[in-house]
């Protein structure tokens, strides 16, 4: 079997996978927007609407099919093979994470956004799955994919992905300052004991610390 074919039955396995964890989020999504709703901070109402969310969807996946150009780099045949390699695991990694993050949140997953985040009425705190080693894995995993995605396809679209990571990053800050509202010393005491992007590996799971 080619280089070339093998590169050919990644990527095309690659995007199945995707389906994935992206079918995870938008049923999680949708399953959302009609729950009761409890502690408010910022202004998310006018983001976490159903139309605004699939317009939103509409121009940011528009935007992967702009971008899908190659990128302007040349490797030799053993370079393609590393990278390839490479790219498949970090990719299907960070899948791995993300769709694991999400079936762990199961019911708790919810829609928020840079200008402010929504809980539920009567929000759990989750604190064990991917949870118990990072705060937050999904938008981790997201990042891991998306570098091992500019690996296997090496395309301007998982660059783009991938800068995404800083929105993220300012999102997950937001989220954090609403689960401290709600929780308080619960979540205070979980942060000392999980990091938010980088997991201890000499962690072990402390459920009487965390109150679980």
């Amino acid at each position: 079997m080619t280089l070339d074919t093998v590169e050919q039955w990644m990527r095309w396995i690659g995007a199945a996978a995707l389906l994935v964890p992206l079918g995870a989020i938008f049923w999680g999504l949708w399953a959302g927007l009609r729950r009761p709703v409890g502690r408010v901070t910022g202004h998310p109402q006018w983001m976490l609407r159903a139309p605004v969310y699939l317009l939103g969807s509409l121009i940011y996946f528009g935007l992967w099919i702009i971008l899908w150009r190659p990128l302007p780099l040349a490797f030799s045949i053993p370079a393609r093979w590393e990278t390839l390699i490479l790219g498949g695991l970090l990719y299907f990694s960070g899948l791995g994470l993300i769709l694991w993050g999400r079936l762990t949140l199961g019911e708790m997953y919810n829609a928020s956004s840079g200008f402010g985040i929504q809980l539920y009425d009567r929000h759990r705190l989750i604190t064990h799955g991917p949870f118990a080693y990072v705060r937050h894995p999904m938008y981790l995993g997201i990042l891991i994919a998306a570098l091992g995605g500019c690996l296997m396809y090496r395309t301007w679209t998982l660059v783009f992905v991938a800068a995404n990571f800083l929105g993220l990053a300012y999102r997950a800050r937001r989220e954090e300052q609403a689960l401290a509202a709600e929780f308080g010393e619960q979540w205070q005491a979980y942060c000392r004991q999980v990091p938010a992007w980088i997991p201890r590996l000499h962690w072990r799971s402390r459920d009487s610390a965390l109150g679980r």
